[in-house]
C-alpha cells in the first residue's frame, strides 16, 4: 500500500471526545428521494381511488350477466333469478376464456336451470315447450317480430338447452360417468334440429372451461368454512404463543445462560422425538395395502392426511430431521467456544431492554402499520380486477355496414341509428374489459399497486429497525448506564427518523422493492415458459432467479447495518451503507463467529416456541388430545388452520426475538466501533458494560 492511500475497507474509527452516542443536531438526507416517495404515495392514493370508482368486489362472490347485473342481488330485475346460464358453453372451452377469465358467449341470469334437453328450432313449434324454453332468451324478448333464423343469428335465445345442474350459481351439465362413458340423461349425443349433434364430451370440455375459476373458488369456500369453525381456537394458540413468548424474554433478562442452554437441549430433544416417531410411524406402516405408493405416484392432493398414509412421507420427514439434527450438533460443537461471548451479549441486549422495555411493545407498531398496507393492497387489488365490465360490439355478415366492431349499447340498439342503417347488424357481447385510458392501463395499475405495496411494507420495516437501533445505541454509549440514556430512547429515535431521514428509508427500501418486483416477474416468466423445451432458457432463468435472491438477503442485511450508522450518525443512505459495510469487512471474523452465533441461538429460541405451539395444534386438530377431544372442531382441511397457527406463532414470536436480534445488532456494531475508537485507558474508556469486558477479556484502567 502506497504513503497516502486509503485501506481497502476503510479507515479504522478514531477517537472522538465529543461522540456521545446518536448525534442529535442532523440534517435531512436523501430528500430527492423523500420528494420522490411522497409523490408515489400520492399516486397510490389516486390509483386506489380510480379503482374503487370502477372496480366492485361483488363480482367476485356474485355472478352477473353479460349485462353486468348480478343474479339474485335484492332490489334488482334478477332477486328472483340467482343462477347464470350460459347460452352456448362449448365456447367456454376456447382459449379466450383463459385470457380473459370469462366465457366469450352471452350469459344470462334465470330461476332455474335446464331440466332437459331441448332445441331452440323443435321447441319453437310447441307452445308447451316454448313457455319452459323463453325463459332461457335475453330479457324483454318477443319471438313475434323475429323469424327463428333471425332469433339465432342475434343471439337472442340459446341454440339448445341441456340438462343442468347449479354449483356456485352457475347451470353446468348434469355429467356422469357410467364404465367410463360419459353421459347426460343416460345419452351420449344430442340431436339438433338443424341437423348438428352435440355429444356430451363436448359439453364436458366447455364445463371445464367455464369451472377453471370456480374449482379454485369451491376449495375457498370450504377454506373459509374451516377458518370460521376454527378462528377462535386459532386465536387462543396465539395467545399462547404469546404468553410463552414474553415469559422466555424476561427470563432471558435474568437467566440468560440458563434459556439458551436449555433452548439448545429442548431444540436438540424435540428433533429427536421427531426422528423417533417418524421411525415408529415408517415401520407401522409396513405391509399396509397401498402405503407403498409413492408421493409422485399419488399427485397433488388438497387433503394432505393421504399423504400420512404412505411410508415415503414418513421416510423423508425423517431424513430431513436427522440432516437437521446433524448440522445444528456440528454447529455447536465447532462454535461452542464462541457460544459464551453470544450468551454475554445476549445479556448486554437482555439489560438494554430491560431500560426500556417500550421496545418490546414497538413491534405492534410496525404490526398495525404493515396491517394498514396490506390491507389498502389487498383491497386495491381486488378493486382492479374486478374493474371490467361487458363490451358491446356491432356484428354485421354484411361488408357494407360502416358501424362493425364499434361500440354499442345493446338496452337501445334497437332503435339506434346504426340498426336503421344496417339492418341486419346486431349488439353483441364481445369481451370483458373496457376501451377507456383506465382500462387500457388495467395490468400496470395492478403492477404499480404491487410495486408500491413492496417499497410501502418495507419502508415500514425500516422504520421499525431504524427506531429500535437508536433507542439501542443511545444504551450502549451511555457511559454511566442508565443515568446518561434519554427519558424516552424509543419515542426520540423514532422522531428523529421521521423528521430527517425519510429519504433514506424510502431509498434502503426502494432498493429491496426493485429486486423483489424483479424476483415477482421472473417467477411470472417462469410460469408462462414452464411448457417450453428449450434447456437454455430454464437455466437461464434458474439462475437469474438465484441470482436476485442472494441480492434480496444481501440488500437486507446491508440495509439492516446502513439503518444502525443512520439511526447513530444521521448520515445518508449511501454513506452509512459504506461505512456499515467497512466496519463489518474490517472485523469479519467477529461477524461470522459471534454476531451469526448470536443469530442462531435466538433463532433457536423461535424454534422452540413455534415447534411448542405447533406440535399442541397438530394434536389439538387431529383430535389426539383426550381432555379436549369433544371441543375440537370438524374440518375440511385441517393442515390449513394449523398451518395459519404455526405461521402466526413464528410471527408473535418474530416479534419479540427480533427486538432482541436488532439489539444484538446494533449493540454489535456499536461495541466494534468502540473497540476502534477506544482503547480502555483513563483518556479513552470502554463504553462497553463490565461483565461484557470481562467475557472479552478487556478492562478500563
Amino acid at each position: 500500500m502506497g504513503t497516502g492511500e486509503e485501506p481497502l475497507h476503510g479507515e479504522p474509527k478514531k477517537f472522538d471526545p465529543s461522540f456521545k452516542g446518536p448525534i442529535k443536531n442532523r440534517s435531512c438526507t436523501d430528500v430527492i428521494c423523500c420528494l420522490v416517495f411522497i409523490a408515489a404515495i400520492i399516486g397510490y392514493f389516486i390509483v386506489g381511488i380510480v379503482a374503487w370508482t370502477y372496480g366492485d368486489p361483488r363480482k367476485v362472490i356474485y355472478p352477473t350477466d353479460s349485462r353486468g347485473e348480478f343474479c339474485g342481488q335484492i332490489g334488482s330485475l334478477n332477486e328472483h333469478k340467482p343462477f347464470l346460464f350460459y347460452f352456448n358453453i362449448l365456447k367456454c372451452a376456447s382459449p379466450l376464456s383463459l385470457l380473459k377469465l370469462q366465457c366469450p358467449t352471452t350469459q344470462i341470469c334465470v330461476k332455474k336451470c335446464p331440466e332437459s334437453f331441448e332445441s331452440y328450432l323443435t321447441a319453437h313449434r310447441s307452445r308447451e315447450k316454448w313457455n319452459k324454453y323463453i325463459q332461457y332468451c335475453k330479457p324483454g324478448f318477443n319471438d313475434s317480430s323475429k323469424s327463428p333464423a333471425e332469433v339465432l343469428r342475434d343471439q337472442d335465445c340459446p341454440t339448445f338447452l341441456t340438462p343442468s345442474k347449479p354449483f356456485v350459481r352457475r347451470c353446468f351439465p348434469a355429467l356422469e360417468t357410467n364404465k367410463g362413458v360419459i353421459m347426460i340423461n343416460n345419452q351420449t349425443n344430442f340431436n339438433l334440429a338443424d341437423g348438428g349433434i352435440v355429444n356430451a364430451t363436448q359439453l364436458l370440455e366447455g364445463a371445464k372451461g367455464a369451472n377453471r375459476v370456480l374449482e379454485a373458488r369451491e376449495v375457498a369456500m370450504k377454506i373459509f368454512e374451516d377458518y370460521t369453525k376454527s378462528w377462535y381456537w386459532i386465536l387462543i394458540g396465539l395467545v399462547i404463543a404469546l404468553v410463552i413468548s414474553l415469559i422466555f424474554v424476561v427470563l432471558l433478562r435474568y437467566l440468560a445462560t440458563v434459556m439458551v442452554w436449555l433452548s439448545i437441549l429442548l431444540v436438540i430433544a424435540a428433533l429427536g422425538y421427531g426422528i423417533y416417531h417418524c421411525y415408529t410411524e415408517y415401520a407401522s406402516l409396513k405391509g399396509v395395502q397401498g402405503s407403498d405408493v409413492t408421493i409422485k405416484d399419488l399427485g397433488l392432493q388438497t387433503d394432505l392426511r393421504v399423504y400420512l398414509h404412505l411410508r415415503q412421507t414418513w421416510l423423508a420427514f425423517m431424513i430431513i430431521l436427522i440432516i437437521v439434527e446433524i448440522i445444528i450438533i456440528l454447529i455447536l460443537i465447532f462454535l461452542r467456544k464462541r457460544i459464551a461471548i453470544a450468551i454475554a451479549l445476549i445479556k448486554e441486549a437482555s439489560r438494554a431492554i430491560g431500560y426500556m422495555m417500550s421496545s418490546l411493545l414497538f413491534p405492534l407498531v410496525t404490526f398495525v402499520l404493515l396491517l394498514l398496507c396490506i390491507t389498502y393492497w389487498a383491497i386495491t387489488a381486488v378493486y382492479l380486477s374486478t374493474s371490467n365490465e361487458a363490451v358491446y360490439k356491432v356484428f354485421d355478415n354484411e361488408t357494407t355496414c360502416n358501424y362493425t366492431a364499434k361500440n354499442c349499447d345493446p338496452s337501445t340498439f334497437s332503435e339506434s341509428v346504426i340498426k336503421k342503417q344496417c339492418p341486419e347488424a346486431q349488439c353483441s357481447f364481445a369481451f370483458y374489459g373496457g376501451e377507456t385510458y383506465y382500462h387500457r392501463y388495467l395490468t400496470l395499475f395492478q403492477f404499480y399497486n404491487l410495486f408500491l405495496f413492496f417499497w410501502l411494507v418495507n419502508f415500514v420495516i425500516a422504520l421499525g429497525e431504524v427506531t429500535l437501533a437508536g433507542a439501542f445505541a443511545s444504551y450502549y454509549w451511555a457511559f454511566n448506564k442508565p443515568a446518561d440514556m434519554p427519558t424516552f430512547p424509543v419515542m426520540a429515535s423514532m422522531g428523529r427518523a421521521l423528521r430527517y431521514h425519510v429519504g433514506s428509508l424510502a431509498f434502503g427500501s426502494l432498493l429491496l422493492a426493485i429486486v423483489q418486483i424483479i424476483r415477482v416477474l421472473l417467477e411470472y416468466i417462469d410460469q408462462k415458459v414452464k411448457g417450453a423445451q428449450n434447456k437454455f432458457a430454464k437455466f437461464l432463468l434458474s439462475c437469474l432467479k438465484c441470482c436476485f435472491w442472494c441480492l434480496e438477503k444481501f440488500l437486507k442485511f446491508l440495509n439492516r447495518n446502513a439503518y444502525i450508522m443512520i439511526a447513530i450518525y444521521g448520515n445518508n443512505f449511501c454513506t452509512s451503507a459504506k461505512n456499515a459495510f467497512f466496519l463489518l469487512m474490517r472485523n469479519i471474523i467477529r461477524v461470522v463467529v459471534l454476531d451469526k452465533v448470536t443469530d442462531f441461538l435466538l433463532f433457536l429460541g423461535k424454534l422452540l416456541i413455534v415447534g411448542g405451539v405447533g406440535i399442541l395444534g397438530f394434536f389439538f386438530f387431529t383430535n389426539r388430545i383426550t381432555i379436549l377431544e369433544d371441543k375440537a372442531p370438524t374440518l375440511n382441511y385441517y393442515w390449513l388452520p394449523l398451518l395459519t397457527l404455526i405461521i402466526g406463532s413464528y410471527l408473535v414470536a418474530h416479534g419479540f426475538f427480533g427486538v432482541y436480534a436488532m439489539c444484538v445488532d446494533t449493540l454489535f456494531l456499536c461495541f466494534l466501533e468502540d473497540l476502534e475508537r477506544n482503547d480502555g485507558s483513563t483518556e479513552r474508556p470502554y463504553f462497553m458494560s463490565k461483565k461484557l469486558l470481562k467475557v472479552l477479556k478487556k478492562e478500563n484502567e
